[in-house]
C-alpha cells in the first residue's frame, strides 16, 4: 500500500440506468481503476452497490458514476451513503449481483 486510506461508500445512481449495459460498465470501469465491490439493478429502476479500495479510485468512479455510466445511460444523479475508512477490503472484486 501507499499509505494512501482504504475507503468504503455506497451508492445508488438514478435515470436510465437499467436495460444500457450499466451494470457492466460500471464493474469493467470500477476493475480499470483497481477497486472492488458489487452493482446491482434495484427494483425502483435505479442501480446500487458499494466501492471499496483506494481513497483516488473511488473518488475517481464516484465521479465516473455521477456523470459518465454505461454509453446509452442517461443519468440524473448519484448519490453516495455510509463512507467510511476501512482497514481491510471486504470482497476481493468487482461483481454484478443479479
Amino acid at each position: 500500500m501507499s499509505g494512501e486510506d482504504l475507503v468504503s461508500v455506497d451508492y445508488e445512481v438514478f435515470g436510465r440506468v437499467q436495460g444500457v449495459f450499466f451494470r457492466k460498465y460500471t464493474q469493467a470501469e470500477g476493475k480499470k481503476l483497481g477497486l472492488v465491490g458489487w452493482v446491482q439493478n434495484t427494483s425502483a429502476g435505479t442501480v446500487k452497490g458499494q466501492l471499496q479500495g483506494k481513497r483516488s479510485g473511488v473518488e475517481e468512479m464516484q465521479a465516473w458514476l455521477k456523470s459518465t455510466g454505461s454509453p446509452k445511460s442517461k443519468i440524473q444523479k448519484a448519490e453516495f451513503r455510509n463512507e467510511k475508512t476501512v482497514e481491510r477490503l471486504d470482497h476481493s472484486s468487482f461483481d454484478i449481483v443479479k
